[in-house]
C-alpha cells in the first residue's frame, strides 16, 4: 500500500491503494468524466501534491507541487508508463524520482494576496479553534471539510466573520500541528486497533462502521444498508461517540442483529467483544444486549488520512 489518497474526476476516494491500483488508475483515465487523478499524501499536506490530466489520443499532462505556489512544476508525457513511475515515486518519496522528465515551472500568474487574520474577538478565535481542533483529534475529518466547518461555525444571519480563504489558513496552520505532533507517535495506536477489530469483524459476516453517521437515531436507521445484504448483524459508532473518545471518555459502540431478536443481539456483542479484545483493547460490557460496549481506557490517537 502507497500512503497517498487518489481522487478522481467522478468524486472517488482511493485511500491507500497499491502501486497495481494506481498504475491501473493511471492506465484508465481518457474518458470524458474519467481524465484526471489528484494524488495527495497521507496525511495530507497543503500546497503538497500531484496529478495528471489525460485525454484520449493526447499527451499525459503531469504536476506536482512541493509545498508553495511557487514550487508548482508540470511536464509533458507521452505514454502511461513513465507517468506511472513518476508518481509512484512521488508517493513512495523515492529519491530521484522526478528524473524521468522534463519539468518546468508552471506559470500560474501573480502570487495571491496574504490572506489577514480574521476580525475576531479573543473569546470567539477560542471558540472557532475548540471547535476545528475537536474534530482534528478525532481524526475522520479532510482538510477540505474542516475549512468549511471553520467557515460555518460563526455564522450568524448574515454575518460571517471567516472567509474561506481564512478558513483555509486556520485549518491549515492548525493541521501542520498536528501532523507534527503525530510523528512522534510510534507504533500502532488504540484508533489502528480498533480499525483491524472492524475489519475483522467486517470479513465474519458483522457490518463495522467507525464515525458513522451524527447520531444514535440516524444510525440505527441506516446501518442496515452500510453493509452486505448478508450480514447477520452491526457494529458503529457515530461522530458524537467519536467526539467522547477524543475527549479522553471511552468509546460508545452500538450494535445489534438485523432480526431483531436479543439472543442474535447478545450475539454480536459477545462477536465484538471478542474482535476488541484480540486487537489489544479494553472493553466494558456486562453481556446485557441492552446495553452499550464501551471501550476503555483508550488513547485515542488517529492519525489523519483526508
Amino acid at each position: 500500500m502507497v500512503a497517498i489518497t487518489v481522487h478522481t474526476e467522478d468524486g472517488r476516494r482511493h485511500v491507500r491503494p497499491s502501486a497495481a491500483e494506481l498504475a491501473g488508475l493511471v492506465r484508465r483515465i481518457g474518458q470524458k468524466g474519467d481524465r484526471f487523478l489528484v494524488l495527495q499524501r497521507v496525511p495530507d499536506l497543503p500546497d503538497v501534491f500531484a496529478q495528471v490530466w489525460h485525454e484520449a489520443g493526447g499527451a499525459y499532462v503531469l504536476e506536482h507541487r512541493d509545498g508553495a505556489f511557487d514550487r508548482h512544476f508540470h511536464a509533458t508525457l507521452d505514454a502511461p508508463e513513465p507517468v506511472i513511475a513518476a508518481l509512484t515515486g512521488w508517493a513512495s518519496g523515492e529519491p530521484g524520482w522526478a528524473e524521468g522528465a522534463d519539468w518546468a515551472p508552471l506559470d500560474l500568474g501573480p502570487a495571491p494576496e496574504p490572506v489577514p487574520e480574521p476580525d475576531l474577538s479573543r473569546q470567539d478565535r477560542e471558540v472557532l479553534e475548540a471547535h476545528v481542533r475537536e474534530l482534528l483529534i478525532g481524526g475522520f475529518a479532510t482538510r477540505a471539510e474542516l475549512a468549511e466547518t471553520a467557515e460555518d461555525h460563526l455564522v450568524s444571519g448574515d454575518d460571517r466573520p471567516v472567509s474561506p480563504e481564512q478558513a483555509r489558513q486556520l485549518v491549515d496552520r492548525m493541521w501542520r500541528e498536528r501532523v507534527a505532533e503525530q510523528a512522534g507517535w510510534d507504533g500502532e495506536t488504540d484508533p489502528e486497533r480498533l480499525t483491524r477489530a472492524f475489519a475483522a469483524l467486517e470479513a465474519s459476516g458483522v457490518t463495522a462502521r467507525e464515525n458513522f453517521t451524527c447520531c444514535h437515531s440516524c444510525g440505527q436507521s441506516e446501518i442496515g444498508a452500510a453493509g452486505a445484504p448478508d450480514a447477520r448483524g452491526f457494529v458503529y459508532s457515530h461522530s458524537q461517540c467519536t467526539g467522547s473518545a477524543a475527549a479522553g471518555r471511552g468509546l460508545t459502540l452500538l450494535y445489534g442483529g438485523f432480526d431483531g431478536s436479543e439472543g442474535t443481539t447478545a450475539a454480536v456483542g459477545r462477536e465484538v467483544v471478542a474482535a476488541l479484545t484480540e486487537a489489544g483493547l479494553s472493553v466494558e460490557w456486562d453481556g446485557d444486549p441492552g446495553r452499550a460496549i464501551t471501550v476503555t481506557p483508550l488513547d485515542w490517537r488517529r492519525r489523519l488520512v483526508g
